[in-house]
């Protein structure tokens, strides 16, 4: 089983999750919340959509409802009410990471059971579900207030969990760009946007890496790499671009490590995981995202205007910036090991 268990408290959690697997290239990083939560509970019970490989301490249990043997939604839903109602003794608060629909499965049978509910939700979207799942839990859990845009008195800003022992900070900066996006290919996500910027370097004579790590989930994403890669195609740096597609998390510290600027013009309007990713390994980012404007703007590095000549002074900017103030950042505010003991004193 691995890893041994410290700090053991009475909570016995039930975790109810998508995908417990530390090759996922999106929610791998979870494998590490789990063996964060087994340090500070006595038991953590969890229900996953889907079970890959995972190396978790003896007091923690991982079910499946099996979406990776090709199980049904339906029967998927009776699999885990099933597994609400057998396994009750064995917790006594549940923790929704990501998914309202496990809270408007199991919320009602969880009242009646006296388990305290926590929703774990990161995202600007809002629709019925959500609200839903908001009148049934007991606390909501999000990363910042641009994460969670549903006004209730149950929600707590508590910071992302960026496990900082993965991720070596860098050296001292030499203006080397060594460019790095990291993320979803999608329309969202804007990568094809960073290419005008890279034209003006290019023009400039100046040297420069880009690399491309994420890969596209829906079809519109498929038509928009396809665009973005036709693009890179007909530019005279094509040599100096390289796409590694979808990685497992574990991998990602090592990308950041290969990096001098992380590039980031998502609009989705919520923290994202990959600059606070970047920032743990001492990168410094650009971004137009307006959820990091108050740490990059005073370095220079927010971008509202992402024109090819606000985007280079930026870029320059960054490869001459320590990434210590962001690696300080991610550590007072975003780290695991500060994460989790919050929520569950919370929970308490």
């Amino acid at each position: 089983m691995g890893q041994g268990v410290e700090r053991v408290t009475y909570m016995k959690l039930l975790i109810c999750t998508q995908i417990v697997d530390q090759n996922d290239p999106v929610l791998g990083f979870f494998h590490e919340w789990l063996l964060e939560f087994a340090k500070h509970c006595e038991t953590v019970t969890v229900i996953c959509l889907q079970e890959g490989k995972h190396v978790l301490p003896a007091n923690v249990t991982v079910h499946s409802l099996g979406k990776e043997q090709g199980v049904g939604r339906l029967a998927r839903a009776w699999r885990a009410l099933k597994l609400f109602s057998s396994l009750r003794s064995e917790y006594d608060t549940v923790f929704v990471h990501m998914n309202p629909e496990y809270a408007l499965l199991g919320g009602l049978l969880w009242r009646v059971w006296g388990k305290t509910i926590a929703l774990w939700y990161v995202h600007k979207s809002v629709n019925l579900r959500l609200r839903l799942a908001v009148l049934l839990v007991n606390h909501v859990f999000t990363a910042s207030k641009e994460s969670f845009r549903l006004h209730s008195r149950k929600v707590h800003v508590v910071g992302h969990g960026i496990n900082l022992s993965l991720f070596t900070p860098h050296g001292e900066p030499n203006g080397d760009l060594r460019i790095v996006t990291v993320g979803r290919i999608s329309p969202t996500k804007r990568p094809m946007d960073i290419l005008p910027a890279l034209d003006l370097l290019f023009a400039r004579g100046r040297q420069f890496t880009f690399t491309v790590v994420g890969a596209p989930v829906t079809a519109r994403d498929q038509l928009y790499e396809r665009s973005f890669k036709e693009e890179i195609s007909k530019r005279p740096y094509v040599t100096a671009v390289t796409f590694v597609g979808s990685v497992p998390y574990r991998d990602i510290p090592q990308l950041f490590n290969q990096a001098t600027v992380n590039i980031n013009l998502s609009e989705t309007g919520s923290l994202d995981k990959a600059v606070l990713d970047g920032f743990a390994a001492g990168v410094p980012a650009v971004s137009s995202n307006v959820a990091f404007k108050e740490i990059l703007q005073p370095h220079g590095l927010f971008v509202p205007n992402i024109s090819p000549l606000t985007l280079v002074e930026a870029i320059e900017k960054a490869a001459q910036a320590s990434g210590v103030p962001f690696r300080g950042y991610v550590a007072a505010h975003h780290s695991l090991s500060g994460l989790i003991p919050r929520m569950l004193e919370i929970l308490k």
